[in-house]
């Protein structure tokens, strides 16, 4: 079957990229021209919904780029070059259907980044593999296999989520609490301080009175807005644990409405 080749403009020339099947999740793509290599494409989930996958994430190398590391010497190069480079890149939508994309830094095998040439050719050919992709007539079947594959690590990091976001949230709540006790404590004793001045003429009374750093004062203005940024923080952070909860459960009832078998890719774009 005819496999579909783009050709890509950069700044360093022209790249064709070859789309071909090397798994049932993901589109590879062979390069030639200004570069060598190739570009693994997969389905990920949108910016906004860690359950929805609707997104396409193009990888530099023939691996996942969010769970595995490709041999150095397998990273896609310039064709001049001798340096492999990783990273990868997703357009997508936002939840106002505004383009966006999310890039995982792009880097040399030595953890550096690439010169603003290379990057530029390194996000053109990435942005080009991901739109075709997201095209193509076979993409619910990419989405769907992405989805299968990711679905257990999506679930353990939102249980954890839910899970830190709850503490957090507790923990904010505890801050919340004493805080009150805390603040009119200090206040009596600001009031109290007067006193103590007119029987005893102290500088450190008189140092806890001004408005210094460490101060009496600088203390109970902390503890006034201290309170309430503790309140309103806890409620975000519940619900941020509510939503990664949302999202678990809607995940886990995707897996059982769904049969566990790979869809295969189709053979042609």
């Amino acid at each position: 079957m005819t496999r579909p080749i783009l050709t890509i403009d950069t700044p360093a020339g022209p790249v064709r990229a070859t789309a071909d099947h090397r798994a049932d999740d993901a589109v590879v793509f062979e390069l030639g021209g200004a570069m060598r290599g190739s570009v693994h494409a997969m389905g990920t989930t949108g910016p906004n919904r860690w359950d929805r996958f609707t997104a396409v994430r193009a990888c530099l190398g023939p691996v996942n780029a969010y769970t595995t590391t490709a041999p150095d010497d397998n990273l896609p190069r310039l064709a001049r070059g001798h340096t492999g480079h990783h990273g990868s890149l997703t357009p997508s939508r936002d939840h106002a259907d505004r383009p966006h994309v999310s890039v995982q830094p792009l880097s040399t095998t030595a953890d550096h980044p690439p010169s603003e040439k290379t990057e530029a050719v390194l996000t053109a050919v990435l942005r080009s593999c991901a739109e075709h992709v997201a095209q193509r007539a076979d993409l619910p079947a990419i989405l769907e296999a992405s989805r299968q594959r990711d679905t257990p690590g999506l679930l353990r990091f939102l249980t954890w989520s839910a899970s830190y976001h709850q503490a957090e949230a507790a923990r904010l709540e505890r801050e919340a609490r004493t805080a009150l006790p805390a603040r009119k404590a200090a206040e009596a004793a600001w009031r109290t301080a007067p006193r103590w001045l007119s029987f005893s003429p102290n500088p450190v009374l008189l140092l806890m009175l001004a408005n210094l750093p460490d101060s009496l004062t600088q203390k109970i203005r902390g503890l006034q807005w201290w309170a309430p940024y503790c309140v309103s923080a806890a409620a975000e952070e519940h619900e941020r644990a509510r939503r990664a909860q949302e999202e678990a459960d809607l995940l886990r009832a995707q897996q059982r409405r769904r049969p566990r078998r790979r869809p295969a890719l189709a053979g042609t774009a």
